[in-house]
């Protein structure tokens, strides 16, 4: 089946895009489709080509078949059942279950294991759900020996312990649904997922996902996505005033989330690339469709879709799907080392998350509403999400949004001897709509992309580690960190004694930063900051200069994306880091950046960063900046 690309647009409708619930539906038939041919007789397992998981290929298979099926369950609750789509869907996954869940047939799914988290109970959260759904059509119809071997897979979840993260709501919405159908479960294990999140609530609509300060796109496609859709499983049941009671808490969070999170998008469709398991792509479209689902947005649904559709479409001119109507590992095309260990071939069908509108009915207003430009679109803006200690700034000119990064790190442990986790997806300084950090880790081991470090007389780098926030707001944000070396694959850093640094970033105009590092560290060690990385898929034109006593660097690619670092105090020189099949936006990366010898003590640089897009050719990158 062709998909959306090969409908004709209504820009009537949809000024921005051209997009309307038909492209929606063509696309979700598109990437059904395309998993037919990797599909084994029943139907039960998705044998997709590709990098396996740390999980290995039989948790692969059952993915391609649990993730794919939320595409479809929203698919046939759409069509209410209906048509020869919905009806194909249904005997299609109906098979599926009936030999996944049979322990002795030959394509059964692996089983829950007992005593400790395993990766079935992602995907048995992700069956829970699209049943749930698509109970009066599938479920329903199922012969009790079917009904009864699917309770009983789901059932090893009952009982088991999960990773203090997101894991824990799949844990609340597979026993829910078992409470539903009468099967047996465990209150306590349904409750603690919830109270848990509501633990991790830190305000203005954001969640950490756990413990720490792990803020990305799972807030929007976990922890808004499940205690919702979990109010409308408990209906009925033996929980139902706690759903209705939680439902408003729920929908008021996710309506102060979204006041910002259309910040998070440039013009061009593209999210801010942050944070872990960005192959799912798209499915950061989920919170936008469930603040209509609940009708909890606060703001015009026509803005709604217009950043659900500018998504989606921005992938599909991107290669994603591919030409064979897969979902690959990467972010537009394959590019396997910005993927998590944890993912497999299947894994980037979480995104079928974002199709979630597609349970509301043709003439819901989020389909019928001619579509509203995104903030980017309106004007330049600079925003602040507090909690969290991130700054975005969008410049209307050139379409891009830029994340100043001054809080989410990701590192679990905060006090000695300290186990931190440093990740290039969380690390840097900044992040933008128009670029990706270089990911692969002959690049990461530099920490040359929008990182500060200090460099050892031996040439060993420093990672960020643990962020601890100074606060965010008004186009400023800061942190401090301890700078420490890897000592391992674990992520220990060993932090070096009597070393700080501590960064305060200020947007000042069309989308530029100032930022301002107070360095405390010995005598001889080399300090290094490093600007946004470009990629493209030919070599960068790149230069630096050191005029003046100010030294600068740049990186251009052929659309005339610009980046661009200027020394204004403290700094000596300045270069560009080149790397090769590093970045997932290109094959060539380069990244401007500055050096200084730090004398001893405690000093101050001060730097100007930008990023930027010229229409035309567009002013000299060499001459000297004039914003801020």
């Amino acid at each position: 089946m062709a998909g959306a690309l090969d409908l004709p647009e209504d820009r009537e409708l949809s000024e921005f895009t051209g997009w309307t619930r038909e492209h929606w539906t063509a696309q979700a038939d598109h990437l059904l489709d395309g998993l037919k041919p990797f599909a084994t007789p029943s139907f039960s397992r998705y044998e997709l080509p590709g990098r396996p998981s740390h999980s290995g290929p039989d948790s692969d298979a059952l993915e391609g078949y649990a993730r794919s099926f939320m595409l479809a369950a929203w698919r046939i609750a759409g069509e209410q059942g209906q048509g020869p789509v919905a009806a194909d869907l249904i005997a299609r996954y109906s098979s599926g279950l009936a030999a996944g869940a049979d322990a002795r047939h030959p394509e059964a799914w692996p089983r829950i294991e007992q005593g400790r988290p395993n990766q079935p109970m992602v995907e048995a959260a992700a069956i829970a759900v699209g049943l749930h759904y698509t109970r009066a059509w599938l479920w329903d119809r199922l012969d009790g020996r079917t009904q009864g071997l699917v309770a009983d897979w789901l059932g090893e979840f009952v009982g088991n312990p999960t990773w203090p993260n997101n894991w824990m709501l799949f844990q609340t919405v597979v026993e829910e649904f078992l409470a539903s159908i009468g099967a047996p479960y465990t209150e306590s294990e349904i409750l603690r997922g919830l109270d848990a999140a509501d633990d991790w609530y830190v305000g203005d609509g954001w969640y950490s996902d756990g413990a720490g300060r792990d803020f990305d796109y799972y807030i929007g496609w976990a922890m808004h996505l499940y205690p919702l859709l979990w109010t409308q499983m408990a209906e009925g049941g033996k929980r139902h005033d706690r759903a209705v009671a939680a439902r408003e808490v729920y929908r008021n969070r996710l309506r102060r989330y979204l006041e910002r999170y259309f910040d998070f998008f440039g013009a061009d469709g593209a999210p801010v690339h942050q944070g872990r398991s960005l192959t799912y792509r798209f499915a950061a479209a989920a919170p936008i469709w469930v603040g209509e689902l609940f009708d909890c947005s606060p703001y015009d649904p026509g803005l709604s879709r217009r950043a659900a559709s500018g998504m989606l479409k921005h992938f599909a001119e991107h290669g994603a799907p591919d030409e064979r109507g897969i979902l690959t590992l990467g972010w537009h095309g394959e590019f396997v080392p910005m993927v998590q260990p944890y993912s497999g071939p299947a894994s980037p069908y979480w995104a079928s998350k974002g199709f979630v509108g597609l349970m509301l009915p043709p003439e819901h207003r989020v389909w019928t509403a001619a579509e509203q430009p995104l903030p980017v679109e309106a004007g330049d803006f600079v925003s602040a999400v507090a909690p969290v200690g991130w700054v975005l700034s969008g410049t209307r000119s050139d379409g891009i949004v830029r994340l100043l990064n001054h809080g989410s790190d990701k590192a679990r442990d905060r006090t000695p001897p300290f186990t931190e986790h440093t990740d290039p997806n969380y690390s840097p300084l900044a992040f933008s709509t128009a670029t990706a950090p270089d990911t692969a880790p002959h690049a990461w081991a530099r920490r040359v992309g929008n990182h500060v470090a200090l460099i050892s007389p031996d040439g060993a780098v420093t990672s960020r580690g643990a962020i601890r926030p100074l606060g965010a707001g008004d186009g400023w944000a800061g942190s401090t960190h301890r700078p420490g070396f890897p000592t391992g694959s674990g992520g220990t850093l060993e932090h070096l004694p009597e070393t700080s640094i501590e960064t305060q970033s200020f947007i000042t105009s069309r989308g530029v930063e100032i930022r301002v590092h107070r360095v405390t560290a010995p005598a001889g060690w080399t300090v290094r900051e490093g600007g946004y990385p470009v990629a493209d898929d030919e070599p960068l034109t790149c230069g630096k200069s050191l005029l003046d006593d100010a030294p600068r660097a740049f990186a251009v690619r052929r659309d005339n994306l610009t980046s661009r670092i200027d020394g204004l105090n403290g700094w000596t020189g300045a270069g560009t880091c080149d790397e090769t099949e590093a970045n997932a936006l290109g094959t060539f990366s380069s990244t401007p950046y500055l050096t200084a010898e730090h004398p001893g003590g405690t000093v101050h640089y001060r730097s100007r960063v930008t990023l930027h897009r010229a229409a035309g050719a567009g002013a000299d990158p060499s001459e000297p900046a004039t914003e801020g």
